[in-house]
């Protein structure tokens, strides 16, 4: 099968990289063989706007059998443990859209796009999890997609209430978008690296999260390479 790997920094799976290089055959830069599985890995850049535009290039001259995007993000429920990698079942849209006063208005609210406007169900980017030829038995989380991250007690509240997001994250949705639009089956891993709080980086846990993340990465494409 052909598999695209794809995240927003090196950072965010260098080490699923290393295991490439010493346990895979390279074809190419940043394409490898690893026993049934073709893999290619797309470093798609930081937010939405590098994300769309680079899988729309990928995508128009490549068609994978399946894609990964893996990153780490944050977390709104408490209860969940940082380093605790999720897979994305539903994302929002989360700060596209209009101002009304003391309000935020997205465009369905707008009336900009209309409810289930392909590709969307509802508001959001649902991830069936159809075609999937493997699925990790891992919790399924609701995303909101943001060019900002969110470090007020105010956008945290409006989040909340109007999507009642687990995590956040900065490319999910682009990432949801392009595969559903393409019909490719897909797949989002995040790693909760740190609450979304009042911004305290001393929280974080972002090596951590890396480490579990490239963990779950490697035991997949491990479990995708065999079938």
């Amino acid at each position: 099968m052909k598999l695209l790997v794809t995240a927003a920094t090196t950072l965010e799976i260098q080490p699923f990289m290393d295991f490439l290089d010493q346990h895979s055959q390279a074809v190419s830069a940043h394409q490898y063989r690893l026993a049934n599985c073709d893999i290619e890995i797309l470093i798609a850049g930081i937010g939405m706007m590098h994300t769309a535009f680079s899988l729309g290039r990928y995508l128009a001259a490549h068609r994978p059998d399946m894609a990964i995007q893996a990153g780490i993000g944050g977390c709104f429920r408490h209860e969940w443990e940082l380093g605790t990698v999720v897979m994305v079942e539903k994302e929002y849209l989360a700060d596209l859209g209009a101002e009304d006063h003391d309000q935020f208005k997205d465009l369905f609210d707008i009336q900009l796009w209309q409810p289930s406007q392909p590709p969307f169900t509802g508001d959001s980017l649902v991830n069936t999890f159809a075609g999937l030829p493997h699925q990790p038995a891992l919790q399924r989380a609701t995303g909101v997609s943001v060019n900002m991250v969110s470090g007020s007690l105010s956008t945290i509240a409006r989040l909340e209430s109007k999507y009642a997001p687990d995590i956040e994250s900065m490319e999910g949705a682009a990432f949801h978008y392009a595969c559903l639009l393409e019909n490719i089956p897909f797949l989002q891993l995040r790693s909760l690296s740190n609450y979304v709080e009042v911004r305290d980086k001393s929280k974080w846990k972002i090596p951590a999260a890396i480490k579990a993340l490239n963990n779950e990465l490697i035991k997949t494409a491990e479990t995708l390479s065999l079938i």
